[in-house]
């Protein structure tokens, strides 16, 4: 399988290449237009395929396409990829709005190709292993009762675009379990500062199941944690490598296995299984596309909501 990482900055050096580097069957291509850069990371891991643009790329005969560079780019790389029948992985957000990312979507459809959005968080093996892939129902029939994601920052307060498209976009994605939410659906908090956006609350219901997603980046550390309740039973995960499982007033600690790598314990080895996966069978889930579609649609409206909110003060 042959493969090109399309943007080679600081998170393609620290989640991406070191995996990649050592999977299994991987003919690998490496792009930038930064030449040095370019250069410099082929001799580390020894790559021998480079491109300096998109149509470089395709010009090689890649399986697929991996694009991890500036949001704003995002668009301008897919399409060509689409358009060639080469299926693409893409890293969250798609495209800074919701009819950018519907139109995009629209166009794998269209060419019967994949689009595949790198979300990491919807494969944490040790949220996954306990909560079953937040499952809505146990293997006893017990219901998801209430889930609650927050995701906080020191001193980041943002315009509301960059603070939901850029970052509250993984919590509230980690929410959207069903891949149906809307913005009627939200109940929103938001807290300004300067005009700045510091603080943003959401919060719905479906059935008789609570979801809340929180950010605050005007927080006193940088932190993220996880809390979901079934009938008797509660679980909470202090960022991804440790937690509880609390029921019958007991509490039993949770921990990932010995010397699990931080790529691994912040799903980007499953997901990036599941990526390839998608990549041989040239197709990805009917129901990703809808959740896909819809966290990017919500967190467009949540920013039309809070920038009129905003003018209004």
């Amino acid at each position: 399988m042959k493969i090109a990482s399309i943007g080679l900055g600081d998170i393609a050096q620290k989640a991406y290449l070191p995996l990649l580097a050592n999977w299994p069957g991987l003919d690998w291509v490496l792009c930038s237009r930064d030449s040095q850069k370019l250069a410099a990371l082929a001799h580390q891991y020894r790559v021998t395929n480079m491109a300096t643009d998109i149509h470089e790329c395709l010009a090689l005969g890649v399986d697929g396409v991996m694009i991890h560079s500036a949001t704003d780019s995002h668009a301008a790389l897919i399409r060509p990829c689409l358009e060639a029948g080469v299926p693409v992985f893409v890293d969250k957000p798609v495209a800074p709005s919701g009819a950018d990312v519907e139109t995009l979507f629209n166009l794998a459809e269209q060419h019967q190709t994949p689009l595949f959005v790198g979300f990491n968080r919807r494969y944490l093996p040790l949220l996954n292993t306990h909560l079953n892939d937040q499952r809505p129902e146990d293997e006893l029939g017990t219901p998801l009762l209430s889930l609650r994601w927050e995701k906080h920052r020191h001193a980041l307060p943002d315009t509301p675009r960059r603070f939901i498209f850029d970052d509250f976009i993984h919590p509230l994605d980690s929410i959207n379990v069903h891949g149906d939410m809307s913005i009627d659906d939200l109940d929103v908090f938001a807290q300004f500062g300067e005009g700045l956006l510091g603080r943003l609350d959401v919060r719905w219901h479906r059935d008789n199941s609570l979801f809340e997603a929180s950010m605050n980046r005007q927080y006193g550390a940088t932190k993220e944690t996880i809390a979901a309740a079934y009938r008797n039973e509660c679980y909470f995960f202090d960022g991804f490598t440790r937690g509880e499982r609390m029921q019958d007033n007991v509490i039993t600690q949770l921990s990932l296995p010995d010397w699990t790598g931080m790529q691994a314990s912040k799903g980007f080895e499953a997901m990036l299984t599941h990526w390839f996966e998608v990549v041989s069978a040239g197709w990805v889930e009917t129901s990703l596309t809808q959740r896909n579609v819809s966290t990017h649609w919500t967190a467009d409206d949540l920013v039309v909501y809070c920038d009129a909110l905003r003018d209004s003060d």
